[in-house]
């Protein structure tokens, strides 16, 4: 099934970027991914068995507005208010994020983020999207990983839209932070009793060499990918090494505007960024693969639950106090089906007992952890990458969607079941 053009849903930037001939490994498209469009029902089954209490997903954009804005696409939001009944019927509390990177390719033609105008569209889809879910919806986000979308979309040209222009991103980077704190205003002014956060993707930069442009490519890498987004949000001011750049995109009031109270700061985490001096980059510095012999996931990632906890600890010390929740955690594998029919994938189980760890030091530290939600559920479409990484508990066969739960998925089950640690060499797959 090709759910990407059913029930009205109108074209995204991932549609056209996918489709453009090698912006994807392999070639591949989301147009159908794990399905869950028509699946979702056999996958809260899985979430009822893995025993989590709540779900974190996304609504799409062209899915409910195929242009953007304007014309309401009713059976588009009749696949959302199906999936919340059934999440709810089945005990499981939905988490809704507004954006996860599918702009409605119409306002990308229209000049997509780096387009002032951009703020408003989002609070409109925001406020509707809520309005119509928000009798059983609870618990929003605003955005998933704008600095990724922002960065590897408008600067680095890997991620849709695809463009490589410094002057684009500053302005995505502002806009997006303008749309967040506008909608969060509109949504308060709807429903003071919504819970209400954003999603930040936080790794550490470090530098690649001892050198001091390593050094300040690092300290400039850090403002941008990590302060840009919650700085604002959480603090009403850019970091200081960005305030030159931001300024001439900067209003009146903007400030006021972005710096809204949130009930929640949502992090994604996974590794650390190592930061070598570019000067051909579009803002002076890559990111470079870690030193030789680090221990690295199938995404060439490197593992290190210390720099989680350390990313768990800034947060609290830097931005609190605020509960703070885990929004993704995981580790991307190329997974394979053994002869048994069953998915041995001991190296995720590993990471996730040693990152959960950290996650209880930081916690027992004076970390406001709340909830932790992992990435992911299903393997999926992993935007660049295609469908050749698997971050899922349950693997997809993609010729059939038939679906494998993991070694890793009976590992979290009991992790859940027992809302603690476990330790994987004291595991095995037996109920």
């Amino acid at each position: 099934m090709r759910a990407v053009t059913e029930d009205g849903r109108g074209p995204s930037i991932w549609d056209t970027f996918g489709h453009t001939p090698g912006k994807v490994e392999n070639g591949d498209t989301g147009d159908v991914a794990c399905d869950h469009y028509h699946r979702y029902p056999e996958d809260i089954a899985l979430m009822q068995r893995l025993g989590i209490p709540a779900y974190r997903f996304s609504t799409a954009w062209p899915r409910i507005l195929a242009q953007g804005q304007g014309q309401v696409n009713e059976a588009g939001l009749a696949f959302y208010h199906r999936l919340v009944d059934r999440l709810l019927e089945a005990g499981i509390t939905p988490w809704l994020c507004f954006y996860h990177w599918d702009l409605p390719q119409a306002l990308q033609d229209q000049g997509g983020w780096t387009n002032r105008n951009s703020a408003a569209w989002f609070t409109d889809y925001a406020l509707l999207a809520h309005r119509r879910l928000g009798d059983r919806v609870r618990h929003y986000a605003t955005f998933n990983e704008p600095n990724v979308f922002s960065l590897l979309g408008h600067a680095m040209g890997i991620h849709a839209p695809g463009l490589t222009d410094g002057a684009a991103t500053l302005k995505t980077l502002h806009h997006v932070n303008l749309a967040h704190g506008r909608a969060i205003s509109e949504l308060r002014a709807d429903d003071k009793d919504l819970t209400l956060g954003i999603v930040n993707n936080l790794y550490p930069s470090v530098p690649a060499s001892a050198s001091e442009a390593d050094k300040k490519a690092a300290e400039y890498a850090d403002a941008l990918w990590n302060r840009a987004f919650p700085d604002p949000q959480f603090l009403g001011r850019y970091p200081a090494l960005l305030e030159p750049e931001i300024a001439p995109y900067l209003q009146p009031d903007d400030l006021a505007t972005i710096h809204q109270p949130l009930d929640y700061f949502g992090v994604n985490h996974y590794s650390r960024n190592h930061i070598r001096h570019d000067s051909d980059a579009v803002f002076g510095f890559a990111i470079v693969p870690p030193p030789a012999g680090t221990p690295v996931t199938g995404m060439g990632w490197e593992i290190n639950p210390q720099a989680f906890y350390e990313q768990l600890m800034d947060i609290h010390n830097r931005y609190g106090p605020v509960p703070i929740y885990v929004t993704e955690n995981g580790a991307g594998y190329e997974d394979r089906v053994g002869a048994d029919g069953q998915v041995d994938d001991d190296e995720r189980i590993a990471l996730l007992e040693a990152y959960l760890g950290a996650m209880h030091q930081a916690i027992a530290a004076g970390a406001d952890v709340r909830g932790y939600f992992i990435w992911s559920l299903l393997d999926n479409f992993e935007w660049a990458y295609g469908y050749a990484k698997r971050f899922g508990l349950v693997y997809v066969d993609y010729a059939t969607l038939k679906r494998i739960p993991k070694k890793s998925f009976e590992y979290y089950r009991k992790v859940v079941a027992a809302n603690a640690v476990l330790l994987a060499d004291r595991f095995d797959r037996r109920p």
